[in-house]
């Protein structure tokens, strides 16, 4: 039967399109932490809308599961098959065409394995902004980044990839394809049917283009690196921060003064902002559509208030372009440190805002009780509420080692998300990595919907199975 599938398959898209050697296939079938490898029957590697369509079609007949996969940056196993052999990867990178930019209804039509930053390149030739901006833009593409609803730095102004999306082209599970590439801000016709394939992670249909919202180009920005004691003088800098900069406040990042220690220590080259430490930093970023003067003499104003007030305790105002980039550098390279640190339990969760320094306190408290000596890396988008809260082993322990209290490890963190109100997965998804963890967490009457949702839509199980439900 698979001779015949994959016969069939190379009719649709060519026979260098149907990979089947294990070396081919090779880079396909690992996670991007470099944790798993899947198997897979095949890699199909579709060049546009139709043939995606076939492909699916073809699976539908011969019962084939097929796991949709961009460019391969998730960090939830969500684009990687599992250990059976039995499914066949749709790898969406050849489909890369914008295909078409609309500068006065400010959209661009794009296919979905385009990358993200040669969208906002793409935007940028027609002075246009699009917003979502993600360290692994280099490599993620539009169709994960709306499988997964991404988030990124500038969610606090512009949303996240939901947001960020007016339409888009989705291929069924039955190979139908619904053209909903509307570039519409108001279409009350119904179910919002484009809202039910962001953030599926690929379990309902193939996205294979979008429809996304493009922002005016900013004049000018400015970017603050400001020191502060807690968590607690962050929100207080948050609540400052809107009140006088409203809408022009793009970015309001959180980092523990573990993160940047470990970003001196294997990134040495990047600058060194403060003569001491601190214990907690938040990098700001204001944009403005007026001038430079405008974003920094705003950005100035708000950072002497808080110094004057006590919030702050310390702060460096980029006086440059390069000296912005510089503090971003800061920023970017928390994960890379981390990862040259060895390995860490990680958690990707949202809590309401006005929670989140309690929640750090109290959670940071249980593992150190749980695990003395536990090293606590504390950063992410404080603005929209989104904490990387990651638990790395105390000095001494072996990284393999500590991983083995991962399960407990997680027990006290989404224990204590749940009880602050929050969610165990704020952009990375659910994939199979947090599948068990959305039953213990979600309700019996979000399961039941959810369900419903997939038995109705992908009737044969085929899409992306084992991840999310």
């Amino acid at each position: 039967m698979s001779e015949e599938f994959l016969s069939h398959c190379r009719h649709i898209v060519g026979e260098p399109f149907v990979l089947v050697a294990a070396a081919d296939m090779a880079p396909f079938l690992d996670d991007w932490r470099g944790r798993y490898t899947g198997k897979a029957l095949a890699v199909l590697r579709p060049a546009d809308t139709e043939q995606v369509a076939q492909l699916v079609k073809a699976c539908a007949h011969w019962r084939i599961p097929l796991v949709p996969q961009g460019g391969r940056t998730g960090l939830v196993l969500g684009s990687v098959p599992d250990e059976s052999g039995t499914a066949v990867v749709l790898s969406l990178s050849r489909m890369n065409r914008v295909r078409s930019i609309d500068a006065v209804n400010r959209t661009m039509t794009v296919d979905a394995g385009c990358i993200l930053q040669h969208v906002q390149d793409a935007a940028a030739l027609h002075d246009c902004l699009y917003p979502l901006s993600l360290a692994s833009e280099g490599s993620c593409t539009v169709g994960g980044n709306l499988s997964t609803n991404a988030g990124g730095t500038a969610v606090l102004r512009y949303g996240n990839a939901r947001e960020l999306c007016l339409g888009l082209e989705v291929v069924t599970p039955q190979g139908e394809v619904w053209n909903g590439l509307r570039g519409l801000r108001k279409d009350n016709t119904g179910y919002d049917l484009r809202d039910l394939f962001i953030g599926a992670e690929g379990t309902l249909g193939v996205i294979t283009a979008a429809v996304l919202k493009l922002h005016p180009l900013p004049k000018a920005s400015a970017t603050a690196l400001v020191a502060l004691a807690t968590p607690r003088d962050a929100l207080d800098l948050l609540t400052l921060a809107q009140d006088r900069c409203g809408a022009c406040l793009t970015a309001f990042e959180l980092m523990s003064d573990v993160c940047l220690d470990l970003v001196a220590t294997h990134f040495p080259d990047l600058p060194k902002p403060f003569s001491r430490p601190h214990g907690q930093y938040v990098l700001l970023e204001l944009s403005s559509c007026e001038s430079g003067e405008h974003a920094s003499g705003m950005l100035e104003q708000a950072v002497a208030v808080a110094l004057d007030r006590g919030v702050a305790r310390d702060a460096v105002v980029a006086m440059s372009a390069a000296q912005s980039r510089g503090l971003w550098d800061l920023r970017e390279h928390i994960s890379m440190a981390q990862a040259k640190a060895g390995k860490n339990i990680k958690h990707d969760i949202s809590l309401p805002i006005s929670r989140i320094a309690r929640f750090i306190a109290a959670t940071d408290a249980k593992l150190r009780d749980a695990f003395p000596g536990v090293v606590l890396v504390t950063f992410g988008h404080l603005g929209d509420g989104n904490l990387h809260y990651n638990v790395a082993p105390p000095a001494g322990v072996a990284h393999d080692e500590f991983l083995r209290n991962q399960e407990a490890v997680n027990r006290i963190v989404h224990d204590q998300v749940d009880s602050f109100g929050g969610s165990i997965s704020a952009e990375h998804g659910i994939g199979a990595l947090k599948r068990d963890e959305l039953n213990r967490y979600k309700s019996p009457v979000e399961l039941g919907m959810m369900r419903a949702i997939k038995a109705a839509l992908d009737p044969l199980g085929i899409m992306n199975p084992g991840k999310v439900l």
